[in-house]
C-alpha cells in the first residue's frame, strides 16, 4: 500500500494517486475503514459502517480507473449524513422512527459523487430529524467532540464534523437549514459550505420540514475538499477570484453575544488577512425590523408537526423529548404565526442586496462560542451573560433564509483550545468565488507571515 496520512493526504491528492495508479480506491479505503474501526468507538461519529459493502465499491472504481474512466474522486471515501439517502445503506435520520430504513436509491448528490469514483464509508450520525443543535439521540446516543469526549460537536451534522476531525475521511455531505452544516465544523476544526438555494441538486429522500432554506452542503478537512466536492455536483469550477471587496462585521450586524476569546480570535484572523494584502472594510449590517430566530423557528416546528404531529400525539415517546417539544410548538401554532414566518423569511431574501451592491464578501463568525457540554442544548452563557437554548446559533440562520452562500472556516482557537469558526458569505450566484476567497483565507491563516 502507498504510505499516505489521512491528515494530509486530501481528497485531491487520494483521488490522483488512484488515477495514477500510485494508489488504489481498495487501499484508500481499507486504510480509512483501520481508521474508524480505530477511532469511531470513542466518537460515535458515524452510525453506520459496512465494510464489504464499502471495499466492493472501492473494487469497481479500481475496475472503471483500469478502463481508463477519468474520476475526480478516485478511491476518495465519503461520509453522507444520516438523513441523506444513500442506497442499500440503513439511513434512519436518527429516529426510531425509521430504524429499520434502507435508503431504496442514492440522493442525486450521492449519485454525482459516486459516478465521480468517490466510495461511500460511513453514515454520518445527526440530530434526530436533523432539528436540533447537539448530536444526540434517543436511537444511536451521544455523538462526543474530537478533542473533549464531555462536549458535542454541535448539530445536526455533528457526525461528519467530528469523522472529518480525526481523518475517517476527508469530505462528507451535510445538510444545512440553519447552520447545521456550518456549526459543526466552527467547533471542530474543519470546514462546512453552504451552497446558494437549490444549486446543489436535494434529493430524491426524506420529507424535509424546514423546506425552502434547507441545502445539501459539502463538508471537508479543508477548502479544497469541499472546493472539489461542490465542483462534481454542480460543474461549477473554483477558480482564483478578481480582485474581491470585502466587508467585516464579526456578528454580521445581529445582537449577540461573543465570548471574549471567540471575538479575539476572528480578530487575529483578520489582522493576518489584512497584513497579507486584504482590504477588510468595516460595515453595518442592516436587517429587516423584527427579523429573530424566535420570529423564524415556527416554519421548522410547523414543518415538524405537518410531517409527524400524528404519529407524535399517539406514540411520543418514539421521538427524542427535545424533537417532541418542537412537535407540540408546532401543533400550537396559528395561521398568523407560520405566515408571520414566512413573511420575515422572504424578506430576508433581499434584505442584504444593498450591502452586495457594495462589496462582493462579508465576513465574521461562525458561532459566538466554542463547543459546550453534550448534556445540554446550549452553554450556560455567553459572553459572560445567560444564553438562551439556541443563543449559540445567532449568525447562521440568517443566511438560508436570504438563499446565500456561506462557508465555515477555521480560524484559530479559544483559551480552552477549542476551534474557533470565520464565516464567509457572498451575494447569490457567488458559489464559487466564497470558495476561492475561503482557499486564499486557509492559505494565509495556515501560514502567516511572520
Amino acid at each position: 500500500m502507498a504510505e499516505f496520512d489521512s491528515h494530509t493526504w486530501g481528497a485531491r491528492a487520494i483521488a490522483r494517486a488512484v488515477s495514477s495508479g500510485r494508489l488504489t480506491a481498495v487501499e484508500s479505503i481499507r486504510r480509512h475503514l483501520e481508521i474508524i474501526a480505530a477511532r469511531n468507538p470513542a466518537l460515535n461519529a458515524l452510525v453506520a459502517v459496512d465494510a464489504e459493502r464499502s471495499l466492493r465499491e472501492a473494487e469497481r472504481v479500481d475496475a472503471r480507473v483500469a478502463a481508463g474512466d477519468v474520476l475526480p474522486l478516485a478511491g476518495v471515501p465519503l461520509i453522507v449524513k444520516d438523513n441523506i439517502w444513500a442506497e442499500g445503506w440503513p439511513i434512519t435520520q436518527g429516529s426510531r422512527l425509521f430504524s429499520d430504513f434502507i435508503a431504496p436509491c442514492d440522493a442525486k448528490a450521492v449519485a454525482l459523487a459516486r459516478a465521480a469514483g468517490a466510495v461511500v464509508i460511513g453514515i454520518g450520525a445527526c440530530s434526530e430529524l436533523a432539528c436540533k443543535g447537539v448530536t444526540n439521540t434517543p436511537l444511536h446516543g451521544i455523538t462526543h467532540h474530537p478533542l473533549d469526549r464531555a462536549l458535542t460537536p454541535g448539530g445536526s451534522s455533528g457526525g461528519n464534523a467530528a469523522a472529518l476531525a480525526v481523518g475517517m475521511a476527508p469530505i462528507a455531505l451535510g445538510t444545512d437549514a440553519g447552520g447545521s452544516s456550518r456549526r459543526p465544523p466552527a467547533h471542530c476544526g474543519v470546514v462546512g459550505f453552504k451552497p446558494g438555494q437549490d444549486v446543489v441538486p436535494y434529493g430524491p429522500g426524506f420529507a424535509e420540514p424546514f423546506w425552502g432554506v434547507s441545502v445539501i452542503a459539502p463538508m471537508g478537512r479543508t477548502v479544497d475538499d469541499c472546493a472539489l466536492l461542490f465542483s462534481v455536483l454542480t460543474g461549477v469550477q473554483v477558480d482564483t477570484p478578481r480582485p474581491l471587496r470585502l466587508a467585516y462585521n464579526p456578528t454580521f450586524g445581529i445582537r449577540s453575544a461573543i465570548d471574549d476569546d471567540v471575538a479575539s480570535a476572528i480578530e487575529t484572523a483578520v489582522d493576518t488577512l489584512r497584513s497579507a494584502g486584504w482590504a477588510l472594510d468595516p460595515v453595518d449590517v442592516v436587517w429587516p425590523e423584527g427579523v429573530s430566530e424566535e420570529v423564524l423557528m415556527p416554519l421548522q416546528h410547523a414543518g415538524l408537526a405537518m410531517l409527524y404531529g400524528d404519529r407524535w400525539t399517539r406514540h411520543p415517546e418514539m421521538f427524542d423529548p427535545d424533537i417532541g417539544a418542537q412537535i407540540k410548538r408546532g401543533l400550537a401554532l396559528t395561521g398568523t404565526d407560520v405566515v408571520r414566518a414566512l413573511d420575515q423569511s422572504y424578506r430576508l431574501r433581499s434584505a442584504l442586496d444593498p450591502l452586495f451592491e457594495d462589496f462582493d464578501l462579508v465576513i465574521g463568525l461562525t458561532t459566538p462560542c466554542t463547543a459546550w457540554p453534550h448534556d445540554r442544548l446550549g452553554p450556560e452563557t455567553i459572553g459572560g451573560v445567560p444564553a438562551a437554548p439556541r443563543d449559540h446559533a445567532a449568525l447562521t440562520p440568517r443566511f438560508n433564509h436570504a438563499q446565500l452562500p456561506a462557508l465555515s472556516l477555521p480560524c484559530g482557537t479559544a483559551r480552552n483550545g477549542l476551534p474557533v469558526g470565520m464565516q464567509i458569505v457572498g451575494q447569490r450566484g457567488s458559489d464559487a468565488t466564497v470558495l476561492a476567497a475561503a482557499r486564499q483565507a486557509e492559505t494565509i491563516l495556515s501560514h502567516p507571515a511572520t
